[in-house]
């Protein structure tokens, strides 16, 4: 123990005595011409891939993101410690808060815990849960409803994790459903419901990036192509049904089965109270507010699209600004709905102003992690690591074009979750793919552009330092990691089908022969999985 705080002590004072000596100077507002010299090399993927294995061993997201971050500054400005610091909180975290689009999604993000708090005050969740409780016998049935809200709000993945979380999280507890069980089905139906659903800010995204092509008539054709989010409603439903789980998720089942819906020490939510006020509140006071929701930002969306201003509606949404939208839709949202619950006398006008801070402070975490995965972001594009994607890909193109779609799902995988973005992954790699196929080969181009969006989904599905990965432990209450621990098994099945399609696909080239194989080889898969671990139970020790 003594030997261990000398070494903590030697650290920290050689960490000191490096931070004193440096000399050099960094103006705040550096050079646009300056280029790290580690720019557009595979060392621009590090810092992601060290935070996300940090935080896969720790168990602790906020230091492994940030260790992630300070090799990402010391990287782009040479191991100068004063130039890492200025990059890491200038160009980084001040950087991502003050982007307008990542404010907006912030407002967003409060504005919709502000919302739940106030349909839990008012009683509606409590008595939404009364009538599932009625309705809804089975955990499979709980399941299954979760599966079916998630599909059915299709406009946004922010949007679809915090609102299918806080709708069907009583419902799920009440049936014994664990928590990360639950974020893994929000999960599943944001990103992959929302990236085969043309009328999304996903979809207004892919289009935005096809140049000199119909991006929305592609996007509707490569919909049978998209593997991965076909295959992954599948393995939900599959699961489901079966009843079977496996990996880390088979042992937090069994947990919550016998009661134990969080498995580990670290249960953040646990204790959160969902007392209504006034006990006055019906089902219409929480399906009324998320009716609200729905309308207010799909008419936000396409108010940001130009739709008052003589916009037809499929281009205002193809053209449409996600954050401005749901910023905006939700705020009006909110306002109908403290006027709602003021006429209806469930909720007074200062119970509602109440839920303000408590919305907030129910966002923290979420809000947290957010900022540290944008400011990691930063760091890798300012290493450069989408020239470098582009160079990889680039030389990939020249041979084994009937393996390319394959090759760019495996590439958009990695990319995904290495930077925590899928859209950023479309940014980069669908320009590169409709200069490769574009007035050669149609069906190729759009087999590779859906294996394209298929990888960039997957690795943001996987990834613990994606946003809807975050989002989604948020809705569901969930603790981060345990979540990404137990969805990644099932992420990697999924992919490991899709690829296998993929190449199948770049031979065939036919949309529904290669979906209906996709499909058998998803079920053969998850019987075989079944088979194999179905003498392998055993209940996981809460640790502290």
């Amino acid at each position: 123990m003594r030997n261990k705080r000398k070494m903590g002590y030697v650290f920290l004072m050689s960490l000191l005595i490096l931070c004193c000596s440096s000399t050099t100077v960094f103006a705040a507002d550096t050079s646009a011409e300056y280029v790290p010299q580690l720019y557009a090399t595979i060392w621009s993927l590090v810092p992601p891939v060290v935070a996300i294995v940090l935080a896969l061993i720790t168990k602790e997201v906020y230091s492994s993101l940030f260790v992630g971050i300070l090799i990402g500054g010391a990287f782009w400005s040479g191991f100068k410690p004063e130039a890492t610091i200025l990059h890491v909180f200038q160009d980084g975290v001040v950087g991502v808060l003050t982007d307008s689009y990542n404010m907006g999604i912030l407002v967003f993000l409060v504005i919709l815990g502000v919302m739940v708090c106030m349909m839990n005050k008012a009683g509606g969740s409590a008595a939404f849960g009364r009538w599932a409780k009625e309705h809804i016998k089975t955990r499979a049935g709980a399941q299954l409803a979760t599966i079916a809200l998630g599909v059915l709000i299709f406009i946004d993945d922010y949007f679809n994790c915090l609102t299918v979380g806080s709708v069907m999280r009583p419902v799920t507890d009440s049936h014994n459903v664990s928590r990360a069980k639950l974020a893994y089905l929000i999960d599943a139906t944001a990103a992959p419901i929302c990236i085969i659903a043309p009328i999304s800010s996903w979809a207004a995204a892919v289009t935005g990036f096809v140049k000199g092509e119909d991006g929305f008539s592609i996007f509707i054709r490569a919909i049978p192509y998209n593997y991965y989010a076909i295959l992954t409603i599948i393995m939900m439903v599959t699961l489901v049904l079966a009843k079977e789980d496996y990996g880390p998720m088979k042992a937090h089942e069994k947990n919550a089965i016998e009661g134990d819906l969080f498995t580990t020490g670290d249960r953040p939510f646990e204790n959160a109270t969902e007392n209504a006020i006034y006990n006055k509140g019906k089902v219409i006071d929480l399906v009324f507010p998320i009716l609200s929701l729905i309308v207010c930002c799909v008419i936000g969306m396409i108010y940001s699209g130009g739709f008052f201003s003589g916009t037809g509606f499929v281009e205002a949404f193809s053209g449409s600004d996600a954050s401005v939208g749901l910023m905006l839709g939700s705020f009006f949202a909110m306002v109908i709905t403290i006027v709602f619950y003021a006429v209806r006398k469930v909720l007074r006008f200062s119970d509602s102003m109440a839920c303000i801070p408590e919305g907030f402070k129910a966002m923290v975490p979420a809000i947290l992690i957010l900022t540290f995965a944008w400011t990691l972001k930063a760091m890798t594009d300012s290493l450069g690591a989408a020239p470098f994607v582009a160079s990889v890909m680039n030389s990939a193109a020249g041979g084994l074009m009937n393996l390319l779609p394959a090759i760019i799902f495996l590439v958009g995988c990695f990319l995904a979750f290495a930077t925590g973005t899928s859209w950023g992954t479309f940014g980069i790699l669908i320009p590169i793919v409709v200069a490769v196929f574009q007035g050669t080969n149609e069906t190729m181009m759009i087999i590779s552009i859906s294996a394209c969006m298929a990888g960039a989904v997957c690795g943001d599905h996987c990834s613990p330092i994606s946003d809807t990965t975050i989002m989604a432990s948020a809705g569901a209450q969930c603790n981060h990691v345990n979540h990404v621990s137990t969805q990644l098994p099932y992420a990697m099945t999924v992919a490991a089908v899709s690829c296998i399609t993929y190449v199948i696909a770049g031979i065939l080239q036919n949309a529904v022969i290669c979906l209906v194989i996709g499909i058998a080889l998803q079920i053969g898969v998850l019987l075989a999985i079944k088979a194999i671990t179905k003498d392998h139970t055993g209940r996981v020790k809460t640790t502290n």
